[in-house]
């Protein structure tokens, strides 16, 4: 089983929950992107080589900067010897990791929009193809502002889901600081056909009309709360859709069940939320909203 393989192969080199494991490579399986939110030291970089190895997936990182130009992730045209020649930038990889990605400005971070949105780059009127699987991990520290440039909603919105990776459990640190260099030794257990065919298989997997219904019925107690003052979008709710085939499959089933669909709303729907700013003074937050969301409205009987 697919996800039992990369369990095994990061067990005891990653300090990782299965729940956030779980979720990225839902994630990753589904076709979307992952915005990992947390405070330094935590091992978001660690966590995004190892993965990219395991996968048997190319990979490439970017330190996010102030003055970062967008040909600096993009790549660009060198004119010598008489001819444009092109040289791809590091977002022509599998894995791409956008480390501190509110550090650069808008034009910087516009720039993944096309590659993101479309798994392309177009420069000087070409449109060069990013490899496949394409899937980008982002990071950004919560706790400092200080120059920083806040994600626009529509970026925000590229990402399937949001993740946090946490601190571990004294037993799981103390492990860890015995263990040898994580990626000492790290091999391959997949590769990016096999990554490939899951996604189409992802497809396939049954979502019962009730299910449906309940995906609207969340979307709409959010939609109609005072305190909210941008819902979940369309394509929101096609990541969620998407993301609980891809939670199914990687637990062996053909068919989508609630808890899917619970598990995945959390994961893709606060980063998405905006919030009136008298609910956010008052102490509202995304999270709060939805996980009030998920008590409210009823969830639907199981059934295969």
């Amino acid at each position: 089983m697919f996800l039992a393989r990369i369990q095994r192969a990061l067990s005891g080199r990653v300090l990782l929950r299965e729940e956030t494991l779980r979720l990225s490579l839902a994630t990753l399986l589904s076709g979307g992107h992952l915005l990992l939110e947390d405070v330094p030291g935590t091992g978001k970089t660690t966590f995004a080589k190892a993965l990219a190895r395991v996968l048997g997936l190319s990979f490439s990182r970017i330190q996010m900067t102030p003055d970062l130009l967008p040909q600096d992730l993009t790549g660009v045209y060198l004119y010598r010897e008489g001819s444009l020649l092109w040289q791809k930038g590091p977002v022509f990889a599998q894995v791409l990791l956008v480390d501190e990605l509110n550090r650069a400005t808008p034009r910087t971070q516009s720039a993944l929009l096309e590659a993101m949105g479309e798994g392309q780059v177009t420069l000087e009127g070409n449109t060069h193809p990013l490899p496949e699987p394409f899937f980008v991990l982002a990071t950004q520290n919560p706790v400092e502002e200080e120059g920083t440039y806040p994600l626009p909603v529509a970026q925000r919105d590229r990402f399937t889901a949001r993740l946090s990776l946490g601190y571990p459990d004294e037993k799981a640190l103390l492990q860890a600081l015995k263990e040898r260099e994580p990626l000492e030794g790290l091999e391959a257990v997949t590769q990016g056909e096999e990554i490939l065919a899951l996604r189409q298989e992802v497809r396939r997997v049954r979502v019962a009309e009730e299910v449906l219904d309940y995906l609207l019925a969340l979307a709409g107690w959010l939609r109609s709360r005072e305190e909210v003052r941008l819902g979940p979008s369309p394509r929101a709710l096609l990541q969620v859709e998407r993301l609980a085939q891809a939670l199914a499959l990687l637990q062996g089933r053909t068919f989508t069940v609630p808890e899917d669909i619970k598990e995945a709303f959390r994961a893709a729907i606060p980063h998405r939320l905006l919030l009136q700013l008298e609910a956010e003074l008052s102490g509202a937050s995304p999270e709060g909203l939805v996980a009030e969301a998920l008590k409210a409205v009823p969830a639907p009987v199981e059934r295969a």
